[in-house]
This record gives C-alpha cells, sequence and structure tokens, in this order.
C-alpha cells in the first residue's frame, strides 16, 4: 500500500479504533460492544495499526 491510499486507510483505522475503545469503556454506547473490554483492547491496537500506516504512507512507504 502507498502514499495516498495507506494514508487514508491508516487514518480510517485511527478512527474505527478510537471508536471501539470508547464503546469498550462504555462512553459510546448503543451497541453490544457497549462496556466490553475485549472492544477496549482491540480498538487501541487497530488505533496504533492505522497510525503506523499514516507513518508509513506520508514517508513513501516500502523499499522495494
Amino acid at each position: 500500500m502507498r502514499g495516498p491510499v495507506a494514508v487514508g486507510v491508516g487514518a480510517l483505522l485511527v478512527l474505527v479504533g478510537l471508536l471501539w475503545f470508547l464503546q469498550g469503556i462504555g462512553v459510546v454506547g448503543g451497541s453490544a460492544m457497549t462496556g466490553s473490554t475485549t472492544w477496549a483492547i482491540i480498538g487501541p491496537l487497530v488505533a496504533l495499526l492505522g497510525a503506523a500506516l499514516v507513518v508509513r504512507g506520508r514517508s513513501g512507504g516500502s523499499r522495494s
């Protein structure tokens, strides 16, 4: 994945990860994920993966 695509996908993953974290800790309600420790753990991991994609996409990506 290169450049703008990696940045876009990464940004989306950061937002989704943040939402999952907030649902997991009970800040955002309205789903089966609310108050679930599983999502409080998975959310930040997904957000970190997204942040890594953003950094990689902005720095030029892979060197093949």
